[in-house]
């Protein structure tokens, strides 16, 4: 399977309902001898015969709409009422069209719920994420939308492309400003409200005097003032029909998170079905294309991937010995080992595989036992003769995860050692943003190589076999090739990293240290007490049921607490509590900050706010944590990821040890089953309010070094400076408000944010920002240093130089801009 990569031709992806209607309509009404209409289908494959022997993509997709309604018609039921249906000549085309388009090898979308629209919106949204361009070949204007540096839309009936110059030309606006366009002036078409009174000219001149719908409505008394004939009409209009307007901006926009059957990588062209294909033209009779596929010759098959490589398979002791000296005189020889599962307390060790050079790399098989799997050697015989090369400090290795293949040996009673570098964290180090940092992946992004995934030879789901059951001419190549790709990655990555002191400092004296602490502190694991557990499991089932009667009383009726849709109907219909939000399919929202919001003044919120975090202690911790312990050595045993977050910051996982609550009693509770053995004891330790202190240390401001210098509350200390109050006098209100403003500026939090959270008016929030940087002066010029710089560099770094990029810096999306910029703020003190 080939997977994209920066360098590849863009992925193409075709409006196939946009192709369909438009073949319709301009090519004539062809029908077979017995009355099968084809005509349509004929234009599309036309259409698309040509666009692939034009551009010869190595990805592709043809996307069509789903039958029946979608989430539209939830937000508005009246989406689309005017529509005709689909008339019967065109119907019966649809289903020979798909399964030419099967046949023919291409990959063909048809998802429910949602239009072709959305579909291929998101395609081309996680092409953008991954720095791949994507041509949308279409003939619908609301595409324009979604156009950008990376996504652009082909007309094949004139074969023209439009980029954003384009957009601005055909549209006199950029394609941020499409959705408003559009939402302004309705679709009659699929009966889209919009603003009565506002065609296309009028919405232009507003779009481009003032901007879109949220600025409109912000500055609405401004649209009146504009110099423009009818501006006072217009700004009467928008507040009449603010509701249509903004239902219309929903209904227009194209989504880009489709849950969808298929990733970008799976989206290639497979070989045709020609039995099928000759099947299909002979009854729709497509007489020239059928002669075309008699002439083919059978296709030869495709060569061997890497047919340069030189990977050998040891099983003969002679072998072992003349690799075995290779690596002992090798400066650095990569290694990796091959298991039976992911989890290394009990993965068991099927075979290890070497690299001295690129391109050459060996396998060991050591316990495949499939049927007439061939002799191999004894695993404790091989272990005994590697185990003085692996434990060798001096002996230089290189790895991809190595922590994993550490764990796993120590259980085999080897302690790897040597361990020089890492490719996974080398690509971490580099760049924590540029896309996960799997090998499969690194092979993609910075060797242009399309490596077999485990997938591939071990197949998915249920299936899938463990890697002792796969048989050595396919288990042997894989194995070596992880080797080989691990040095090539290496030498890629370590001059990268060479190129920049403070980063290659950074990996040798924290990164790469701290991969062998972290194996340990897994591989020790961490006691709990299973009997207090399942006492407070017991408790919690105990207090859901009363929740459960509480709720009953106050709904006046019994119903399922876990279900949305009941919840809705109880809340919003029942009872009439006021609706704050939607989901995106137009249902009133239930989710938690909906309900935290109606908690404050409604019983039936709050008593599902905790019922719901009862629920989740129980099933997640109460519950789970026991079913988890490793029963040799009766600990639960986490796995610490290095190379997750993009601060630096190390993250929990199967199960997540981080994220156990403390601000509940019912959490502090749980933290209480985490125990020492007996006559051990357990230590917590943490730094006092240190993101405050990196601040004072990063901005120098003179305010905030004085009030840790004095050992002071610096929550209550800046109360005392915001409010204008002696540090004596300052009430716990002040102080909770002083804390918020001190954090929240910190996470780059806005007027807005402050507001919500504290219960302000907008203004009043803005008066304790402005009087916060009126006092701190230096916070404010750190923080206006350090959106210059992310602008101007593209990442900013912590205090011991780890680098963030911030690709949506210089978005043209205002809101992935902010969100840069406050990201910008945040990671110098979170990395730090």
């Amino acid at each position: 399977m080939t997977t994209l990569t920066e360098f590849r031709d863009p992925i193409i992806l075709i409006d196939g309902s946009s192709y369909l209607y438009r073949a319709y309509h301009a090519l004539p009404q062809l029908t077979t001898a017995s009355g099968q209409p084809t005509g349509a289908i004929k234009g599309v494959l036309s259409m698309l015969r040509k666009l692939i022997e034009e551009y010869q993509p190595s990805h592709i997709a043809v996307v069509f709409d789903a039958k029946g309604k979608n989430f539209r018609h939830d937000q508005y039921p009246l989406y689309k009422a005017n529509r005709p249906p689909m008339p019967d000549v065109l119907q019966q085309q649809i289903a020979p069209l798909h399964d030419i388009i099967r046949a023919l090898g291409l990959p063909l979308l048809v998802i429910e719920g949602v239009e072709a629209d959305d579909v291929i919106g998101t395609l081309a949204h996680q092409a953008q994420l991954r720095n791949l361009r994507a041509i949308i070949a279409t003939g619908d204007k609301d595409f324009a939308q979604v156009v950008n540096p990376y996504i652009s839309l082909l007309n094949t009936m004139n074969n023209t492309r439009m980029d954003e110059n384009g957009v601005k030309e055909k549209f006199g606006i950029p394609p941020n400003l499409i959705i408003d366009l559009l939402a302004l002036m309705g679709d009659k078409v699929d009966n889209v409200p919009g603003v009565p009174g506002i065609g296309e000219k009028s919405a232009l001149q507003l779009l481009q005097h003032i901007g879109g719908i949220e600025q409109l409505y912000e500055r609405i008394d401004e649209v009146g003032k504009l110099p423009l004939r009818g501006s006072e009409t217009w700004m009467k209009k928008l507040k009449a029909h603010e509701a249509e307007a903004r239902l219309a901006r929903e209904l227009v926009t194209i989504k880009l998170d489709v849950e969808l059957p298929l990733s970008l990588d799976e989206l290639t062209i497979q070989d045709e079905n020609r039995e099928v294909l000759k099947k299909l033209y002979h009854e729709l009779e497509f007489k020239t294309w059928l002669h075309e596929l008699d002439k083919k010759k059978t296709a030869p098959a495709p060569a061997a991937k890497r047919t340069n490589d030189n990977y050998q398979i040891i099983l003969t002791e002679t072998d072992f010995f003349t690799w075995l000296n290779k690596l002992e005189n090798a400066a650095l020889f990569s290694f990796d080992t091959e298991t039976t599962g992911v989890n290394y307390m009990q993965a068991e060790l099927v075979g290890v595989s070497f690299a001295v050079q690129a391109h050459e790399a060996a396998y060991v098989p050591l316990m495949h036992d499939y049927e007439e799997a061939p002799q191999q050697l004894s695993r404790d015989w091989v272990l005994e003769q590697l185990k003085p090369l692996l434990e060798n400090p001096q002996a230089k290795k290189v790895g991809q995860n190595l922590k994993y293949d550490q764990s796993i040996l120590a259980r085999y009673d080897i302690q790897l050692q040597g361990i020089a570098y890492d490719t996974m964290l080398e690509s971490y180090l580099v760049n924590s943003t540029a896309g996960r940092h799997d090998m499969d992946s690194l092979a993609v992004r910075y060797l242009a190589t399309t490596t077999t995934t485990y997938e591939d030879i071990a197949g998915k789901g249920v299936k899938q076999k463990t890697f002792n059951q796969i048989p050595l001419e396919i288990a042997g190549p894989y194995a070596a090739e992880d080797a080989d790709i691990t040095l090539q990655l290496h030498q890629t990555l370590w001059p990268k990293l060479e190129e920049n002191s403070q980063l290659k400092n950074l990996f040798e004296t924290v990164e790469l240290p701290l991969l062998s602490l972290l194996s340990k502190i897994e591989r020790q694991g961490t006691l709990i007490d299973v009997e207090k557990l399942q006492q407070q499991s017991g408790q919690l089932a105990e207090r859901l049921q009363e929740l459960e009667q509480e709720a009953y009383i106050l709904a006046g009726e019994e119903f399922n607490l876990s279900s949305t849709q009941q919840l809705g109907k109880i809340l919003f219909e029942k009872l009439q509590i006021p609706i704050v939000q939607k989901t995106p399919k137009g249902a009133p929202s239930t989710a938690e900050p909906v309900l935290q919001e109606l908690a404050m003044d409604y019983p039936l919120p709050k008593l599902l706010l905790e019922y719901r975090s009862l629920t989740k202690l129980k099933s997640t911790y109460t519950d789970k944590l026991p079913e988890q312990i490793d029963p040799q050595t009766h600990r639960i045993h986490t796995s610490y990821h290095q190379a997750v977050t993009a601060t630096g910051r190390l993250s929990s996982a199967d199960p997540n040890l981080q994220n156990i609550p403390i601000r509940t009693l019912e959490g502090r509770r749980i933290r209480q089953a985490f125990i020492a053995p007996k006559n051990w004891k357990m230590i917590a330790a943490d730094y006092s309010q240190i993101e405050l202190r990196i601040m004072a240390h990063l901005s120098e401001d003179a305010g905030l070094i004085h009030a840790f210098e004095q050992n002071q509350d610096v929550h209550r200390a800046t109360a005392a400076e915001v409010f204008a109050t002696p540090l004596e006098s300052v009430s716990t209100e002040q102080r909770r408000h002083a804390k918020a403003i001190n954090f929240g500026l910190m996470y780059g939090m806005g007027t807005f944010g402050l507001s919500k959270q504290l219960g302000l008016k907008r203004y009043e929030a803005q008066a304790y920002i402005d009087k916060y940087f009126e006092r701190y002066p230096g916070v404010h010029q750190f923080m206006e240093r350090i959106r210059r710089l992310a602008h101007e560099q593209g990442f900013v770094e912590t205090l011991l130089g780890r680098r963030l990029y911030l690709p949506d810096i210089h978005a043209r999306n205002k809101q992935l801009q902010l969100g840069a910029e406050r990201a910008a703020i945040n990671a110098p003190m979170q990395g730090t």
